[in-house]
């Protein structure tokens, strides 16, 4: 693909409404992320069917795959744990660790130094995060449950970029989201256990937004993401998806009148998370017209 940027954004322009589908479903967090990998997971099969994708020859590299599946699927859990606990608008913009987190991993996995300006961007996403979580005390447990969240959002990066170079994009999605669904599926009666609901059967709009959230903030965004990041970075790739809290609380504001829930310091936090972005988005674009 010519234009990795483009693909790129129109993911994180899909991803924008993931959030907001967490939530207009009314299922738990658990259960909302079990059924979104399941129907996807149907969805991607019958794609790698019906195009006759190449799967990788050996079963340790399936197995290999399937696992990096598990790391995203625990981040879908924790990101729609901060939604239910909070709201979309916290729930998004702690995602932006997510290169905070990516800057600080990927020497560490990778064996590689520290690039100085990506830590001292993702300490500015750190102190506004910081800004949000230290005055807004009514979301401190959606906070905490979306930095865990952004942490194996990083992680799932990280290990997919690698991924990506060896594999087809399509079956790479297929084996992650058919681990993710056996994964969740073998945890959900201990989850259920001690996280009890009555509500186990999604209703008709429930379904229609599940099935929205599968097939097009799932299926069609992590596609893209995994073409991206074929030509893309890992880090620029998280940074570029801190855009998402724009999106997302965009369409919060407008939805659910998350704006009346928010103070300044939100807007405080918010406006340093942006920052690390536009500065980060001018450093690549330089580094790329120098040809480093």
């Amino acid at each position: 693909m010519r234009h990795p940027y483009l693909l790129l954004h129109i993911a994180v322009i899909l991803a924008g409404f993931t959030g907001i589908f967490g939530k207009l479903i009314t299922l738990n967090e658990g259960l909302l992320t079990w059924y979104r990998v399941l129907i996807s997971s149907v969805a991607l099969f019958l794609i790698v069917h019906f195009t006759r994708a190449p799967h990788p020859k050996s079963w340790k590299d399936r197995l290999n795959i399937a696992l990096v599946g598990l790391i995203i699927t625990i981040h879908w859990l924790f990101f729609y744990g901060s939604i239910k606990y909070s709201n979309v608008s916290i729930g998004v913009v702690c995602y932006a660790l997510t290169s905070c987190f990516t800057a600080l991993l990927v020497p560490l996995i990778n064996r590689k130094r520290f690039v100085f300006s990506e830590i001292v961007l993702s300490l500015l996403t750190i102190a506004g995060i910081g800004l949000i979580f230290h005055f807004d005390t009514s979301h401190q447990t959606g906070v905490i449950l979306g930095v865990i969240s952004s942490v194996f959002a990083a992680l799932y990066t990280i290990y997919n970029e690698k991924l990506v170079q060896k594999f087809d994009t399509r079956v790479i999605n297929f084996y992650q989201i058919v681990g993710g669904t056996v994964g969740l599926t073998l945890l959900m009666p201990l989850y259920l256990h001690f996280f009890p609901t009555d509500h186990l059967i999604p209703g008709f709009s429930d379904t229609l937004y599940l099935l929205m959230l599968a097939l097009f903030c799932t299926v069609g965004l992590y596609l893209l993401f995994a073409e991206a990041l074929k030509q893309i970075p890992a880090f620029t790739v998280n940074l570029t998806f801190n855009l998402e809290p724009v999106y997302a609380i965009i369409l919060a504001f407008i939805i659910f009148k998350e704006a009346k829930e928010v103070n300044f310091s939100f807007y405080a936090g918010l406006f340093l998370v942006m920052t690390s972005v536009v500065l980060q988005t001018m450093i690549s674009m330089r580094r790329r017209k120098i040809g480093m």
